[in-house]
């Protein structure tokens, strides 16, 4: 072969692999909208980290992660189509289930992340409310949709609280009017409504916490959420995306300080030293908690599950009772080698 005949030769097989490879990637890149639960604080760092580092790119994922303003509009969206994939309550999405029967497209979890809920209720301790048992009686100040409020029959169950009042507010007031003297305790997230406290000049130490997973109130928390649709037409997106994220979960718990980065770059004007102590509080309280290791990162317990799926349905009133095989589907879960992700416990 000629000199000139070769490098025409050459050239053109460059020419082709050129505008091969850009379209190959574009067929194999799977677009997941993505939606937390709340807006971007500490814990986003999970989901905000491998967005970043390029982990869920590296899985052929294009994910966007958008804040959220509740579990319940999480759910709702995911179910609408408008979001593929999210992070919600599990109660919120078992009451979703139960009350829309009938919906087409109900999500399912697909990974545990929060093992116990954060709910818990508070107190100031000047108040004399010391324990469960102490809020009978008492007035209590929480949204109307907030988890913590929703379970409290749950909690007050097993703890033989009484009858209480409730008194309704947006999230912005609760902590001031618990301040104020204008309720004697609420409810909320333990590593939310603590630090919000303490934002309106209350010590940690003048404030008894009482964490529903602390007082015989083993629900579940927070999970990753899916599209039936999604999983039923690219399960490999779905599996792919959580191993992505568990890789990411590892990097965040190593390292909770540089994590918060991500989220400063998602929202410029977060405190980073709050926010880095709420992370660290998520990771302690519900994500590396003793139940959590015992029952390995992501995953959950059938008994436990289905405890839980009778005790909202009661709790919430639903219309038809919670079915737990149908809230959930773990056969996506990653291997056992890449759900290791736990910190050892602190001693």
């Amino acid at each position: 072969m000629n000199p000139t005949r070769r490098h025409c030769l050459s050239l053109g097989a460059a020419l082709i692999g050129a505008l091969a490879t850009p379209y190959a990637g574009a067929q194999t890149t799977t677009p997941i909208k993505f939606q937390l639960d709340w807006r971007f604080e500490g814990p986003s760092a999970l989901f905000l980290l491998p967005t970043a580092k390029g982990y869920f790119k590296q899985a052929g994922l294009d994910v966007t992660v958008d804040a959220g303003n509740g579990s319940g509009g999480t759910v709702t969206r995911i179910a609408s189509g408008s979001y593929d994939m999210g992070f919600a309550d599990m109660a919120a999405l078992m009451e979703f289930h139960a009350n829309n029967p009938d919906a087409p497209n109900k999500p399912v979890a697909v990974m545990m992340v929060y093992n116990n809920t954060p709910a818990a209720a508070f107190a100031l301790k000047k108040s004399g409310i010391a324990k469960p048992g102490d809020l009978t009686g008492k007035k209590l100040g929480a949204p109307v949709f907030d988890a913590g409020r929703r379970a409290f029959p749950i909690f007050a169950k097993a703890n033989g609280i009484g009858s209480v009042a409730w008194t309704s507010m947006d999230p912005p007031l609760r902590e001031t009017m618990l301040v104020r003297g204008d309720v004697d305790a609420i409810t909320g997230f333990s590593f939310t409504s603590l630090l919000n406290l303490e934002a309106r000049g209350v010590k940690p130490q003048d404030v008894n916490v009482m964490n529903y997973a602390d007082y015989g109130v083993k629900l579940y928390g927070n999970a990753i959420i899916a599209s039936p649709k999604l999983i039923k037409e690219n399960p490999a997106a779905v599996k792919a995306f959580l191993v992505a994220f568990a890789k990411g979960a590892k990097d965040v718990m190593a390292n909770p300080a540089a994590a918060i980065e991500y989220v400063k770059q998602r929202d410029g004007i977060v405190n980073v030293p709050l926010e880095t102590r709420r992370l660290q509080m998520a990771i302690n309280d519900v994500v590396n908690s003793p139940d959590a290791r015992a029952e390995g990162f992501g995953q959950v317990v059938p008994a436990r599950l289905s405890l839980m799926a009778s005790q909202v349905s009661d709790a919430y009133g639903t219309k038809t009772r919670v079915d737990p095989a149908a809230v959930w589907n773990g056969s996506l879960l990653p291997t056992k080698a890449e759900l290791n992700v736990l910190p050892a416990a602190r001693k």
